[in-house]
């Protein structure tokens, strides 16, 4: 064992590197702080005005833009509104119009229901009026069947003479035959065939319608009619139907198809005048 083993030493004991190192570093740093903050204080010792002067301006923009901003809000409010107006204008508009269009559909069918309604009380009231007239017309034919099977056997009482009767006779004898459209006899006749023909029996040559006939002779008035006066209905040289006189208020006619040769009475038919021939 050395004398000196417990002999402490006096030399300081080392600092190693790394333990020299970080003390720079923190001083350094120390430094670098006090430096920035050195920096950063003359800096703001230097110009304190100039930041004064920017904070006005950097306001008077915010509040032209929060002013724009609520200008912008408001114009799209009032267009917000203004389309909602329209809108409901429009709606209202389409509703009123739906509602017309209905009333007038409405209107349509109460106008088409009333003209159907009219349409089949007039054609009711025609068919009661044709039915009316076929009930006379058939009483009337009926009539004209048993008063010409009567009077195709029994003649008219005439006063008559001469040419005059045998246009008489000539004209009852026909009656029963049936009537055609332009007949000339000797079983179908026409109403100025049939008078033709009787008077071409006696020699004389008639014209042969009936518009030439009612002028054929002299006009006699309808209260002095003779045996064998030719009769005519509508105008003198216009008529459209003849027949001849026998006598005792008769007359014999082609009348039409449903009733043939017929021997009537002046009231059955009352002409519109004379002529005279013989």
């Amino acid at each position: 064992m050395s004398h000196t083993a417990h002999i402490r030493s006096h030399r300081k004991p080392r600092r190693s590197a790394s333990t020299l190192a970080m003390r720079a570093g923190v001083a350094g740093g120390v430094l670098s702080t006090l430096a920035v903050a050195g920096a950063s204080g003359s800096a703001n010792a230097a110009e304190p005005v100039t930041q004064t002067l920017e904070l006005p301006t950097l306001t008077a923009d915010l509040a032209a833009q929060v002013a724009q901003s609520a200008d912008a809000t408001q114009q799209a409010a009032a267009n917000y509104e203004l389309r909602a107006q329209r809108d409901a204008a429009a709606a209202a508009a389409a509703k009123e119009a739906k509602a017309d269009l209905a009333e007038a559909k409405k209107k349509a069918a109460e106008a088409k229901k009333k003209a159907e309604e009219a349409a089949r009380k007039e054609a009711a009231e025609r068919a009661s009026r044709a039915a009316e007239r076929a009930t006379l017309s058939a009483s009337a034919d009926t009539g004209s069947s048993s008063s010409s099977s009567s009077d195709a056997s029994v003649s008219v009482s005439s006063s008559a003479t001469g040419s005059a009767a045998a246009v008489v006779s000539f004209v009852q004898a026909q009656v029963g035959d049936a009537y055609v459209s332009g007949g000339t006899g000797p079983n179908s006749w026409d109403c100025s065939g049939l008078v033709q023909a009787a008077f071409k029996q006696v020699g004389v040559d008639l014209p042969r319608v009936s518009q030439d006939q009612s002028v054929a002779g002299t006009q006699v008035s309808l209260d002095n009619l003779q045996p064998g006066d030719i009769l005519y209905w509508g105008g003198a040289g216009s008529a459209y139907h003849v027949g001849v006189y026998v006598g005792d208020g008769m007359f014999v006619g082609a009348q039409n198809p449903s009733t043939g040769v017929v021997l009537k009475p002046l009231s059955y038919d009352p002409p519109s005048g004379a002529v005279r021939v013989l």
